[in-house]
């Protein structure tokens, strides 16, 4: 269990919780003394229930690590991501529907553009639409390995997932992206002795399915990440004896809550403001609530400081949609840092806002941003102590001990 000194106080109470993610939410300023991406954005609503509620940020792993988006998840669910390992791999297939099972390998892989001596110009083959990929994902699903099932699935844009099932195979993959250009994808190569079947079956199947893409002008080639099984996660309901529901857009996020017992929410479009809707249309149906923002992190790996803050913004204009229903704990954090400065995820303390109007005790600060928030009155603290502080906030914790 996550927390097992939680499990004897758990309290029936008919409150609900609402968890807000904006994936790769903490940044940095472009020019020293200048504002961050969301102390940038013009974020009214955000900034009333920062002077509602109590502020504070979060370490999603430990200080001075940087997590990949799935560990990241995982701590604010309460789950210790070095205890609970899970690969991308086994997030995104379960994400679009496919099934993993214990001793299944699954991996995400990412469509690359090949220059014509076989090195990566584009790590994400432009960022290709999701129509353009389809059909090159088909093409791969003609790919056979023998000895061994293999199925492949569409994920969204460059990104799909892959999964091979037969006897005697193992996770321990390391990832055949390089991280940079100007270098060719890397061999599959077994991290430990009991993956070596599985990581030359893969190789088998990478040089198969690059044949059949080499003609593509931006998917020619393609990179493997994450290699993972089942982790075999405790439920939401066994953890915290809450019905949990997920509203998100990206696969891999909706892959995240299903393997720790969340029913994921469908619904038509892609915005915040849809995303809201969706959960207004099961909000008596559940207790808690995660919904998972994803182009703040895009926007911020694009290096595009305005895009985030205008995606921060849009946020901010769709909570009164949220605030309708009347949640009794809204937390509006990010799983990590990833600041347009840097283009890519980093090991910053990411902003936390815990509002609950009958239980929070608000701080002395009036606006939502990183300096705020690091004055706030929660501090810093490790992103695992989200879910005790919802579910103390909610009146779902009894006391310990006499």
């Amino acid at each position: 269990m996550p927390y097992p000194y939680i499990k004897p106080l758990l309290n029936a109470a008919n409150t609900k919780i609402v968890m807000l993610v904006m994936d790769g939410f903490g940044g940095m300023p472009i020019t020293p003394g200048g504002p961050t991406e969301l102390e940038a954005a013009h974020t009214p609503n955000m900034d009333r229930l920062a002077k509602e509620g109590t502020l504070g940020q979060t370490i999603p792993i430990r200080y001075g690590i940087t997590p990949g988006s799935g560990p990241a998840h995982l701590a604010l669910f309460g789950y210790d991501p070095l205890e609970y390992v899970i690969g991308r791999g086994t997030l995104e297939a379960v994400g679009v529907g496919m099934h993993v099972r214990k001793g299944d390998v699954a991996a995400r892989g990412n469509f690359c553009t090949l220059d014509a001596s076989g090195k990566i110009s584009d790590r994400r083959a432009g960022r290709i639409p999701s129509e353009e990929a389809l059909p090159i994902v088909e093409k791969m699903k003609a790919v056979k390995v023998p000895g061994v099932e293999v199925e492949v699935r569409h994920v969204k844009e460059y990104r799909f997932a892959v999964v091979m099932r037969g006897e005697g195979l193992s996770p321990e993959i390391a990832d055949t992206d390089p991280q940079a250009t100007g270098v060719a994808p890397l061999p599959v190569q077994a991290t430990a002795p009991q993956a070596e079947r599985a990581a030359a079956l893969y190789q088998h199947w990478v040089d198969e399915a690059r044949k059949v893409i080499a003609s593509e002008p931006k998917a020619n080639g393609l990179t493997l990440r994450g290699f993972a099984t089942h982790p075999g996660l405790p439920s939401y309901k066994e953890a915290y004896d809450l019905r949990a529901a997920c509203v998100a857009v990206y696969p891999m996020y909706r892959g995240v809550a299903q393997l720790v017992g969340m029913d994921v929410i469908d619904f038509p479009g892609d915005t915040p403001e849809d995303e809201f809707a969706a959960l207004g249309r099961v909000w008596n149906d559940y207790d808690f609530f995660f919904i998972h923002i994803k182009k703040t992190d895009s926007k911020g790996e694009d290096g595009d400081f305005d895009g985030k803050a205008h995606m921060i913004e849009m946020v901010d204009q769709a909570l009164p949609t949220l605030l309708s229903h009347k949640p009794d704990v809204l937390i509006i954090t990010g799983d990590h840092s990833t600041p347009a400065k840097l283009r890519t995820h980093s090991w910053h303390p990411v902003p936390f806002l815990l509002w609950a109007p009958e239980t929070a005790r608000p701080d002395a600060e009036t606006a939502f941003g990183e300096r705020a928030c690091a004055r706030g009155g929660l501090g810093t603290f490790n992103a695992l102590e989200a879910m005790p502080l919802a579910l103390a906030h909610a009146l779902r914790l009894n006391k310990y001990g006499a």
